[in-house]
């Protein structure tokens, strides 16, 4: 490992830093996937969390590393509609100004979400790095502190926090499915599953279209990929040529990355909600649409992390009512 790691301390030190401003939320056992998977399989329901992802975990360990000076100059971050979400709630909590750059494919729920909490919004060209030039456009000329949305230690360790949970809920966990987009998510939860139980895999989860990480790790190095649309449209965007620490580790903590097509992750989001009664966006429904593809094979307890709530409620109408393709939605 290198010094871009972020260290099971370091995770440990940011939950105590976000205790009281985001919820533990809970791990329950889900019947009929424990039955088609042959071991017991859990749900870990961030969903559940305030403002509806996981990302306010990192969100909120990365603010609390900033000087008073910093925060008075303002925050600003490039989104695909989650971390602006869980960035504008917790500025706002702290009185700091925020501006949040999307491209125009984030879906307008989630803009109206984080206009709602009181970010100012900029909707820039057509892809997450097109809305990242923006962001560093107002970080050399105006003076804003960016928060990546995943390559920054502090919002790595914040993630983390939610394997710490998984841990101590499910301590003989034998597999772990967390989606993969820039792999915040997957570093933080891997590096504390793995810092806690070395024998547990981590098999990340993301969709055919698209997946940059995927892309870069088979590349041997970050690479552009052509962002386009899907259910699971968390999971797009590029990981950024420069990427400093979730490429690594997510290489060298991860045990595979899988690829689902459209209907797999459309099968996830009817299967949460028909038989665990739980409503959530695609990028949460891959791990769930993994299993019932058949992809996963474990010999112990398996933990699918259900990340996120914010879809749209037409498109889930259309999806649950067998309409795959978000065009159609």
């Amino acid at each position: 490992m290198t010094d871009n790691f972020v260290t099971l301390a370091e995770i440990e030190e940011a939950r105590r830093a976000i205790a009281g401003r985001i919820v533990r939320t809970p791990t329950i056992v889900s019947p009929s996937l424990s039955e088609l998977a042959g071991v017991p399989v859990y749900l870990k329901l961030e969903h559940r969390q305030t403002t509806g992802s996981f990302k306010l975990r990192g969100a909120s360990n990365a603010l609390s590393h900033l000087s008073d000076d910093e925060k008075r100059r303002g925050v600003t971050a490039a989104s695909t509609g989650n971390h602006g979400r869980a960035l504008a709630h917790a500025a706002r909590l702290e009185g700091v100004h925020t501006i949040i750059c999307m491209s125009r494919l984030v879906p307008g729920n989630k803009v109206d979400e984080i206009r709602r909490l009181g970010a100012e919004i900029r909707i820039i060209g057509n892809s997450q790095d097109d809305a990242q030039e923006e962001v560093d456009r107002l970080v050399s000329e105006d003076g804003l502190v960016m928060v990546p949305p995943f390559d920054d230690p502090a919002v790595i360790a914040g993630q983390g926090t939610m394997g710490l949970e998984i841990i101590e809920d499910v301590p003989d966990v034998d597999t772990v499915l967390v989606p993969v987009s820039g792999g915040g998510l997957a570093a933080g939860v891997a590096a504390a599953i793995k810092g806690l139980r070395p024998q547990a895999k981590i098999i990340g989860v993301s969709m055919s279209a698209g997946a940059a990480m995927r892309a870069s790790l088979d590349a041997g190095h970050p690479v552009l990929v052509e962002e386009s649309e899907s259910l699971a449209d968390s999971l797009g965007g590029g990981i950024g040529l420069d990427n400093r620490h979730t490429f690594a580790m997510v290489r060298d903590l991860l045990d595979d990355i899988l690829l689902l097509s459209e209907d797999e992750i459309a099968a996830g989001i009817t299967h949460a909600y028909a038989m665990e009664r739980e409503i959530v966006e695609g990028a949460a429904a891959v791990g769930i649409g993994a299993i019932l593809a058949g992809r996963i094979s474990a010999a112990g307890p398996i933990v699918t992390i259900l990340s996120g709530r914010n879809i749209d409620m037409n498109q889930h109408r259309h999806v649950v009512c067998g309409n795959t393709h978000p065009q159609e939605a």
